[in-house]
């Protein structure tokens, strides 16, 4: 299992050797094996009698973090399809994209991606998860802007990032809390826990925390934004992303924390709440799109609201029909996105304004789109998966209950709201069908005359569609295989549910039929209606409030940035040190940290006392003396002090090379203020050395009360016994300060010759560039 979740990242590394082959064979045909058996893998778990698998590696011991992967069944559907669709999706994209392209960049990102979500989905430790979360971020920006010249690819990709990271540090702080209440970073054990979790007085956190990282990943009311912007990116990224994977990652998080959260009452409320007023405002905003991946953008932003809404319900049958619906929605959504990328590829555009009439010229195309788009509207027929799950959703409508004004009133809307979201699907169903493929040929509008896509590039559409045709005509063969178990994992007990298409004259029936019926009538009459959506308040949209957010924070930011970075040396040492000050001041004083008991120490001599005086009026005197050069020989009094201490202290070798420092940096600083200009200097405000004479003297005593502190409160054994009796066992020395430098912290030392090296080398550089161009 955990050969398969990095598999993927291991050929993302090789992807740019194989380029030497890219001119003979595409990059994508050398790749395409990993993501199929990756899926065979996970098919061979498939089955009635599936049990769970557990697999475990030390990551961070210390922390307490391991790569622990849990394969149950809602993994396992997820896993099947990240790997399945994702072999389609790499099949598909080699028609699909042009030879000219960074291919090799493209394949890396997605194969990064395929492994960030089979960790997210496989992953029982709850930092990895998070870990991995966040890599879904980062690759989906760097796939979203893959086509980077464009200003609206890189436009779409820094939404979803923004949006999407802002997500992830929410529920890094749920994770967190969850880790603090529970003392454990697994999922299978937090859930055994939920009692104390939902018990905790940090719940309510833990509950904001987790919904909001959700919501944003899963583009949640209101911050779906980001995924119609998405839709800049290639089709085979659409296809992928923002059907089966990404998208579906917030999904995966609440139905996995499900256990956990369905026992609070507010979750049932915010879930179900958000998730309803998605799905409804997704399919409204879908037919008011002209784009054709603009009404799937939105028409996914639909569908993930009606999935998070039946997660919310939190009943047997809601939860069933959620876990169902995640692979039914994976297969007709990914088959319509890349009927969409085949009309695009073949006519040149995507604006349905100018499409029509294309079932003519591809027959295939039309067939596939039939299928997918009339399963998405939950067209009644036994062949078409997504009637199933639809009805499901109709009865989990009206089978909840709940206390409290707000929740009765919630559940009493929730079937009117489903029908309602519902109709409007079917309308932008239709709308994205025969707006496309029917109607009137409009041949002086299309940038390119029309014709059918190359076999192998119809192939993944057609399996997918192929899924849908085969879960409508055997659906009990996958519930009984893979969708009881996943329910099982979601529910968090059994949950047997028995999928049929004929219910009976039951109240989803007719919602049903209200449905097809307010649907046909609806379409037929979009051009007396859709005015409606002129007169809605443009300047209250949602990505006019981002645009301005991003603004404000940017000018906030530069105003913040620009009051601080000044330019004047000065002014970084006066805020870094008083900063310092504050912040070691105050944790001092809030542990109690002051200590002034000084016990066991040896007197202090007099030549001791002498030499000190002398460093401290060293010192004093820099601040009145105005001779460069003078200042430059008191500075190299005070370090020849610090050498003849050392001598003191029997530390002749850090008395050599204090010595020979102090030298070479007297020396140098003679040099450079040699060649310098004669520039005197300006008169100080009185504020100014005041301020200066402060920050010192302060800084100064504080350094003094912790080297005193330190030393009389030692919460550990002093290591320099050990140095003592091990200098000569295992490093054959008894100078103490040459055995520690050399040896026992002799990886300290290499590294700091190495930067003093590197620096070295740097300084010849410039020399050598100056001396070259001619400079004296």
């Amino acid at each position: 299992m955990i050969y398969a979740v990095f598999a993927p990242l291991l050929f993302a590394v090789l992807i740019p050797f194989l380029s030497r082959w890219k001119e003979k064979v595409h990059t994508g045909w050398l790749i395409l094996p990993v993501p199929f058996l990756i899926f065979l893998y996970f098919l061979q778990f498939v089955g009635p009698n599936f049990e769970p698998q557990v697999q475990s590696v030390q990551w961070i011991p210390s922390l307490d973090i391991s790569l622990s992967f849990h394969l149950d069944g809602l993994s396992l559907l997820f896993a099947l399809l990240i790997s399945g669709i994702g072999t389609l999706v790499v099949l598909y994209s080699i028609y699909y994209l042009n030879h000219k392209e960074q291919l090799g960049h493209f394949y890396t990102y997605l194969y990064i991606f395929m492994t960030a979500m089979l960790g997210v989905v496989l992953s029982d430790n709850v930092f990895a998860l998070y870990a991995f979360w966040e890599f879904t971020s980062i690759s989906s920006f760097l796939l979203i802007g893959y086509w980077h010249y464009r200003e609206r690819s890189r436009y779409g990709a820094l939404k979803s990032m923004l949006i999407t990271v802002l997500g992830g540090f929410s529920l890094l702080a749920g994770i967190i809390l969850l880790t603090i209440v529970t003392g454990t970073t697994s999922i299978r054990e937090m859930v055994a826990q939920a009692d104390v979790i939902v018990d905790s007085h940090y719940f309510p956190f833990i509950l904001a925390f987790l919904l909001l990282g959700a919501f944003t990943k899963s583009a949640q009311f209101p911050f779906h934004i980001w995924l119609p912007d998405a839709m800049e990116a290639p089709t085979p990224v659409s296809a992928y992303l923002h059907s089966a994977t990404m998208v579906k990652a917030g999904i995966y998080l609440m139905a996995r924390f499900s256990p956990i959260l369905a026992g609070d009452p507010n979750f049932f409320f915010l879930l179900s709440l958000f998730g309803i007023v998605t799905l409804v405002w997704g399919s409204f905003m879908a037919v008011r799109q002209t784009d054709l991946k603009g009404i799937l953008a939105y028409s996914t932003i639909s569908q993930l609201g009606m999935i998070m809404a039946m997660l919310g319900f939190g009943t047997d049958v809601a939860l069933f029909a959620a876990v169902f619906h995640i692979l039914n929605h994976a297969t007709f959504k990914g088959s319509l996105f890349m009927v969409a990328g085949i009309v695009d590829h073949e006519t040149g555009t995507r604006d349905i304004r100018k499409l029509g009439g294309l079932m003519t010229f591809m027959p295939i195309s039309f067939t596939l789109a039939i299928f997918g788009t009339f399963s998405m509207a939950g067209v009644p027929l036994p062949f078409l998966n997504g009637f199933y799950s639809k009805e499901m959703f109709f009865d989990a409508t009206l089978v909840n209950s709940a206390s409290g004004p707000f929740m009765e009133a919630l559940v009493a809307a929730l079937p009117v709201l489903a029908v309602i979201g519902s109709i409007f699907t079917f309308v932008y169903s239709m709308y994205l069908f025969f707006g496309t493929f029917t109607g009137k040929y409009k041949e002086e509008e299309l940038p390119q005359t029309p014709h059918e896509a190359p076999k192998m590039m119809l192939l993944p559409p057609f399996i997918l569609i192929l899924g849908v045709i085969t879960i409508g005509l055997f659906p009990e063969m996958f519930n009984q295989g893979l969708i009881t178990h996943a329910a099982d994992a979601v529910f968090g007990a059994e949950n047997n549910q028995d999928i049929y298409f004929w219910h009976g004259l039951v109240p989803a029936f007719y919602m049903s039929v209200a449905v097809v019926v307010l649907g046909i009538t609806l379409y037929l009459t979009k051009s007396k209606w859709e005015g409606i959506y002129s007169v809605l308040p443009g300047r209250l949209s949602f990505n006019r409030v981002y645009d301005w957010l991003i603004e404000k924070i940017e000018t906030g930011s530069n105003k913040v940035t620009t009051s601080y970075m000044t330019g004047s040396l000065r002014f970084y040492m006066v805020l870094t040190l008083t900063a310092i000050f504050a912040i070691t001041l105050g944790v001092l004083i809030q542990t109690n940290g002051v200590n002034f008991e000084v016990t066991d120490v040896a007197p202090i001599t007099t030549k001791e006392l002498i030499v000190a005086a002398i460093m401290a009026i060293a010192a004093i005197a820099t601040i009145f003396v105005h001779n460069r050069i003078a200042i430059i020989l008191i500075v190299g009094v005070i370090g020849y002090g610090l050498a003849i201490l050392f001598v003191f202290y029997r530390a002749p070798d850090l008395a050599l090379t204090q010595l020979i420092v102090e030298t070479v940096t007297v020396v140098l600083f003679m040099l450079c203020f040699y060649h310098l200009p004669n520039l005197q200097k300006s008169t100080t405000p009185l504020l100014t050395k005041g301020v200066n004479v402060a920050i010192s003297v302060g800084f100064g005593l504080l350094l003094m009360v912790i080297g005193v502190s330190a030393y009389n409160s030692r919460a550990f054994d002093s290591i320099a016994d050990y140095y003592i009796e091990n200098a000569d066992p295992l490093a054959g020395g008894y100078n103490m300060v040459n055995v520690i430098l050399v040896d026992f912290r002799g990886i300290d030392t290499l590294f700091e010759v190495a930067v003093l090296f590197g620096a070295a080398l740097a300084i010849i550089a410039m020399i050598k560039l100056r001396r070259d161009k001619g400079a004296k």
